[in-house]
């Protein structure tokens, strides 16, 4: 009979310390987010401000501590600038910033249970839609922009599948079909996500 409770006892201990990991953050596995932000994009010295938001996906690794990841994402932005008189008196130039592909990679460090910090680094493509208009002309054209993006920023678990986070990231859009865009964009994002 005592034998009976030893064994009983040590499998329950067994089938516990699984359940006890899961009750954990591991900053680890894969992982869908919500996105929204500031955005402010500027060239030549002169910027606009908006709100982007989106969508974001990844995939973690636990290294010890250390956490190695790629992730993906889909933003959109309120980002526009609009001007008059360009080329001729009443005519109106409109530029809207549009949709934002980002691929890249992501590097973590896991400061305590519940805090994570990391840095990113990827590839992104931006849309910037442009309207011209005037009393003779009326013409449209959209162009995707390539860049590169870095960033950091630190990741919260409110649960052990729950979490929150804040980021800075800078991207950089140059030469483009031989012209010198020049054109740096800075974000603030905050960000709620579930792993799984």
């Amino acid at each position: 009979m005592r034998l009976l409770l030893i064994s009983t006892a040590t499998i329950a201990a067994m089938m516990a310390n699984p359940c006890a990991a899961q009750d954990k953050p591991d900053f680890s596995g894969f992982r869908l987010e919500a996105l929204g932000g500031y955005d402010n994009i500027s060239s030549g010295g002169e910027g606009d401000d908006g709100f982007v938001y989106g969508a974001a996906a990844g995939y973690d690794a636990a290294l010890g501590r250390a956490r190695l990841g790629v992730e993906g994402e889909i933003t959109d932005s309120t980002v526009r600038d609009r001007s008059r008189d360009v080329l001729t008196a009443g005519d109106r130039l409109r530029s809207d910033a549009g949709r934002d592909f980002y691929i890249g990679v992501r590097a973590g460090y896991v400061i305590s249970p519940k805090l994570m910090a990391y840095a990113k680094a990827g590839y992104t493509n931006a849309r910037v839609t442009t309207r011209y208009n005037s009393a003779t002309e009326a013409t449209r054209d959209s162009e995707n922009l390539d860049g590169f993006r870095i960033g950091a920023g630190l990741e919260y678990a409110i649960s052990p599948r729950f979490f929150v986070k804040g980021e800075y990231r800078y991207s950089h859009y140059g030469d483009q079909n031989g012209a010198d865009i020049d054109a740096d964009r800075h974000q603030l994002m905050a960000g709620v996500g579930v792993r799984f």
